[in-house]
């Protein structure tokens, strides 16, 4: 596995992934579009992806004008492998290292990716964006 930060020509693999989750699907995915990708890497943020085989299997990207996790998908075969944890904490760090405001993102409830965000320290601050739970890290919760 290959870790690296995203690139514009990584977006169509990045699309593939994010349309071949099973939870949090896109409930039109024409929403997210190629030319919405290349504004959180190159603009508002940055993401990084992960590589088998020279094929993406998972993507992040955080947004550092609205303080938001926009994104942290994967193939759902390459689930339960350290990937997601993997980009999590390289997602986190970097954000933590250009500020120190809280970060949020919200998830749909009773799914693996809530499960996983609690087991990451994130807290359950309310619900956003019709009926999805919101979460909120500090910096001082990410570096203990």
């Amino acid at each position: 596995m290959i870790y690296r930060e995203a690139k514009t020509t990584d977006i169509p693999q990045i699309q593939i992934v994010r349309h071949t989750v099973k939870e949090n699907t896109l409930s039109n995915p024409a929403l997210v579009t190629d030319a919405n990708c290349e504004e959180f890497i190159t603009q508002r943020g940055k993401g990084w992806v992960c590589e088998v085989e020279g094929e993406i299997v998972g993507f992040s990207i955080v947004d550092l004008k609205e303080n938001n996790v926009w994104a942290l998908f994967l193939r759902p075969e390459f689930e339960n492998k350290g990937i997601g944890k993997e980009l999590h904490q390289l997602t986190m760090d970097w954000y933590f290292s250009k500020t120190k405001q809280a970060v949020w993102l919200g998830t749909a409830p009773n799914t693996k990716a809530e499960r996983f965000y609690e087991l990451q320290g994130w807290k359950k601050v309310g619900m956003v964006n019709k009926g999805e739970v919101k979460f909120e890290m500090t910096y001082e919760d990410w570096v203990r």
